[in-house]
Parts: structure tokens; sequence; C-alpha cells
């Protein structure tokens, strides 16, 4: 997909403030740190249109994309860091599940986990939500430049097995640094947002 405009289109904590259901939206949750804002503005080829932070569990609002006037990303809540309170935690939860279980325009939510690392049971959580919801249970392995490309069969079995997956193809490695899959990563959604408009 050529990127002709991309902005910031609403930040939204409550329901009240989600964006017109007006575009397909294709959703992106994982843990604190694990790269989303990073995906997103190699995605969308920009270097700080989605802000990255260096302190985990910082961002704590939906932050919603418009990319071409024809669909959104949406970028999740983080989860999982540690140094947060119960309260905030609990915050957090309620605004992902409040998102994905009122949002009729939301064709998928993908999983990024750390392809360097095993995902946490909080992951495997969170995939398991996906799947039941009816998603695909697409998982995007983020800093794929930090291990080889050698490792790459170990570390999707490892995150296959962890998360349960049934289609091991279903892991796409990604890294925000070199921009590997990027053109790859826009054929998948395409094909959705097709996919999404000859259903309507």
């Amino acid at each position: 997909m050529k990127i002709k405009k991309a902005d910031l289109e609403k930040v939204a904590a409550l329901r009240e403030q989600y964006p017109d259901m007006d575009l397909p939206e294709i959703a992106f949750v994982g843990r604190s740190n694990v790269g989303k804002s990073s995906m997103i503005n190699a995605m969308l080829n920009r270097k700080s249109l989605a802000k990255t932070s260096s302190t985990p569990g910082k961002t704590r609002t939906i932050n919603f994309y418009r990319v071409n006037d024809d669909l959104r990303l949406v970028d999740l809540p983080g989860y999982g860091y540690a140094k947060v309170s119960k309260k905030e935690k609990g915050s957090w939860s309620s605004i992902i599940n409040t998102y994905l279980n009122h949002r009729e325009n939301l064709i998928e939510v993908i999983l990024l986990v750390d392809a360097r690392h095993e995902p946490t049971d909080q992951d495997k959580q969170m995939f398991e939500a996906i799947r039941q919801i009816g998603y695909s249970g697409i998982v995007i392995a983020t800093k794929a430049d930090k291990i080889s490309k050698s490792k790459y069969n170990k570390s999707a079995n490892i995150i296959a097995k962890k998360l349960g997956m049934e289609v091991k193809e279903n892991i796409i490695f990604f890294s925000s640094t070199n921009k590997e899959y990027v053109d790859e990563l826009w054929d998948i959604f395409e094909d959705m947002i097709e996919f999404h408009r000859e259903e309507e």
C-alpha cells in the first residue's frame, strides 16, 4: 500500500471518545515495550507519528491512526508492566476489553510478541481471548533484527507452543529497524480489508 496520508485521528480512553465506525480497523495489542508504536511508524513510513517511549506502560489510551482515509490502525494500551498498581492494570484491561467487545468495524486484532523471548502467560491469555472473540490469531514477532534468520524457525516453534497456535505460519517476523516485511504485512492487511468489504 502506498501511504498518501496518515494522521493520529483520536486518542481515547472511553468508548464515547472513539471515532465514528466509518472505516475498517486493525488493532494491535501486546506487552508494554514490545514495539507497537515503532511498528506502526514503520508501517506508515513515519519516524514519530506514533510516540515511542523508553518507559514501559506509559501508553494508557487507545490511539487511532487514520490511513489514506481507507482504514485505521489502532494501538491498544500495553499490558504486563510490573511497576504499576493493580488499579492501573485493571483500568488498562477494561480499556482493551471495552474496545474489543464493542467495536463493530474492527476486522482483526493482532498480537505482538518479542521474537527473542518466549511469550508470557499474559500473552497466552490475550491470544486465547482474541481467538475466542473470533479473530484469526495472527501474531507479529517484533524485534526480529535482534536474532539471526536461522533462528526464526526455533523462535516460531517456541511462540506457537506457548500460545497454543494451530498454524505456525500465522507468525510473522517483523523489524521496525530495517522495515523487513512491511510490504508483506500491507498485502495481508489489504486482503483483510477486501474480504471485509465483500462480507458487508
